[in-house]
């Protein structure tokens, strides 16, 4: 059997779609999956050994859709369920299964802070796309692969492996962020040494904290890709994260973890996928806001100009948790 994987974004959306691609591919006999994302992200599913060939695209299907057409799919699982996913499935006419998105459920929640959304992770969601193949969730994590060449020893940097926290400074909308006044202030209450990782995007915030703080700390943004950076998060004791594609990352690698949620709440049901042993992660969330989830992805500031989902967040009870 022949299946075909659509999710084009983002790093942590991809990265929850291993568990899937692993049950497709052990629980199907002869199963060949094939996976079509953005050229910006193929990275994170190349390395998968569950994953017989990817296909990506910079802007548009048609750069691949020749191709597509001519692997004959038995089916096409759309794990994005959007208007060019749409238009893909309208050009291969194909059999093909979607993932229920919830739109209506999150406009409640945001928008009138009515929470009708199922007690279900976003990956159990996913498994209601391939149920009927008879394929089932396993019960573990997903995968994140980490090539070779993108193992990262900490002692280049005079860490031990095992014996620093990591934080994850990133998110790619700002009211999912600690500022780096908050962010200086949680660091001076840990006492182990500390590694930040981030992107190119984060290297300006990364500079402002190390020009602020009072002691050394590693840092690392910028510096390293995403698996390099996810080979530091791997080793280190305990990861400081946003809910960002780290997060993810993290909870394949079994990371310990201490959660920081600011616009968006768990109740969209992208906490990390570990169905085993939820005691891997800690949530840290300023309840109470009357105006929080304000959005399901993210603002560039905060849209009522006084951030309290982030102001408020309690640094101690972040530090003690590690």
């Amino acid at each position: 059997m022949k299946i075909l994987i659509v999710r084009f974004s983002s790093i942590g959306d991809i990265v929850l779609t291993s568990s899937v691609v692993r049950c497709l591919k052990l629980q199907l006999q002869d199963a060949e999956i094939h996976f079509l994302t953005k050229n910006a992200f193929q990275s994170i599913v190349a390395s998968n050994d569950h994953i017989n060939k990817v296909f990506s695209i910079n802007k548009s299907i048609n750069e691949v859709l020749a191709d597509l057409k001519v692997e004959n799919y038995d089916w096409v699982i759309d794990l994005h369920n959007n208007v060019r996913t749409k238009g893909l499935k309208w050009k291969l006419r194909r059999p093909n299964k979607n993932f229920r998105k919830l739109t209506l459920q999150k406009l409640l929640l945001v928008n009138f802070k009515k929470d009708t959304m199922p007690e279900l992770h976003v990956v159990d969601r996913y498994f209601e796309t391939v149920a009927h193949l008879g394929v089932k969730p396993d019960g573990k994590p997903g995968d994140f692969y980490i090539d070779a060449s993108n193992e990262i020893d900490p002692r280049v940097y005079g860490l031990q492996p095992f014996k620093y926290v990591t934080i994850a400074i990133g998110a790619q909308h700002a009211t999912k962020r600690l500022p780096v006044e908050k962010l200086v202030a949680l660091i001076e209450l840990i006492s182990q040494p500390i590694v930040l990782v981030g992107g190119p995007t984060d290297i300006v915030a990364s500079e402002e904290i190390l020009r602020l703080l009072s002691k050394k700390i590693i840092d690392t943004c910028g510096n390293l890709n995403l698996q390099q950076s996810a080979s530091i998060v791997k080793q280190s004791a305990h990861l400081i994260t946003h809910d960002t594609g780290m997060m993810h990352i993290a909870s394949c690698l079994g990371v310990k973890m201490s959660t920081i949620w600011g616009n968006t709440v768990p109740a969209f049901g992208m906490t990390p996928y570990v169905p085993n042993d939820t005691s891997l992660f800690s949530v840290h969330e300023v309840k109470g806001l009357s105006c929080r989830p304000c959005s399901k992805i993210g603002h560039e500031k905060c849209p009522k100009g006084h951030f309290k989902c982030m102001m408020e967040q309690d640094l101690q009870r972040i530090s003690q948790s590690i």
